[in-house]
This record gives C-alpha cells, structure tokens and sequence, in this order.
C-alpha cells in the first residue's frame, strides 16, 4: 500500500516517510478547470480553489480563511465557505469527515481514503485503498463513499518508542 502523507504545517523529518513529488497547480489551470465546471473565475474563488489543489492538508474554513485573508483583505469566511460550497456541488473537491467537530476539504474530488493520527491530529491520504463495493438500491443513491481509518502515525510511533 502506497501511503502519501499530508501533515497540517509541519513536516516530520523525511526519513520518516516519503512525500510524493506534486505538481504545482497554475491558476491559469485553476481558471480553466472553474470555467470548465461552468464556474465564473472571481478572485475569490480562484485563491480558494488555488490554495486547495496545492496545499495537500485538508483544511478546515477557518484554515483556508487565515492562510488566505493577508493577501486578500476583503475576503470573508462567507465567501470563503460559499466558494467550497459551490466547489463541492460542481465536484472540484470533496469534503472530508474524518472528524466530529469540523469538515475539511480537500483539493482532490477522486476517490482515495484518508488516516487520521490521534496523536499530531494528521490526516493522510491513502491512494491504494480499493472503493469498496458501492450497494445497489432504489431506496438511495450513494455520489461518493468515504472511508477513514484512525491511530498512531509512523511519526508519532517513533516518538513513543523514543
């Protein structure tokens, strides 16, 4: 299984793991991919969907709000939670339960499942974990599953042993 980690401000020294090599995301591509799902490119929307496709952390409203709002003062967490909002209803991204009290989005709409440590509070994608089996019935219909696997990170387990 081929674990690819997304840690929220800090990177754990690379011997721990291996951090997959991503490809920046333009905002010319942005632009595209937006007009494409019919949306209108406002600043705001750009700077959003821009932070999301390039910055692998899963962020909550509030994150992407305070990483944002210095270079864009006008920007409100309104419109910032509208922009997700609309993202998610065009499919440009997903938004990730992994946790009771918040929602986090993530910049990849495709189907992968995600770990979240108890410990550093992590979440991680994890790309090799086959969809499982989507039920078929006329009483629903399922858009998207998500599966979530929770404990200890590689990094925190050295840190126990320690």
């Amino acid at each position: 299984m081929t674990l690819h980690y997304v840690i929220p401000l800090v990177f754990p020294p690379s011997s721990f793991f291996t951090i997959p090599m991503l490809t920046e995301i333009t905002k010319e591509e942005v632009i595209s991919r937006l007009r494409n799902a019919g949306i209108s490119p406002s600043g705001p929307r750009i700077a959003v969907f821009h932070f999301l496709c390039n910055n692998h952390i899963h962020p909550t409203v509030d994150t992407i709000f305070h990483a944002l709002s210095p270079e864009n003062p006008t920007l409100s967490r309104t419109t910032v939670y509208n922009t997700l909002k609309l993202l998610l209803a065009k499919k440009l991204i997903q938004s990730v339960k992994i946790e009771d009290t918040e929602v986090r989005f993530d910049g990849n709409p495709a189907f992968h499942a995600h770990f979240k440590c108890r410990q550093c509070d992590c979440i991680i994608d994890l790309f090799d974990v086959p969809c499982p089996a989507i039920p078929q019935s006329e009483d629903f219909q399922i858009e998207l599953p998500q599966v979530n696997f929770y404990g200890i990170c590689r990094n925190c387990q050295q840190k126990l042993k320690a």
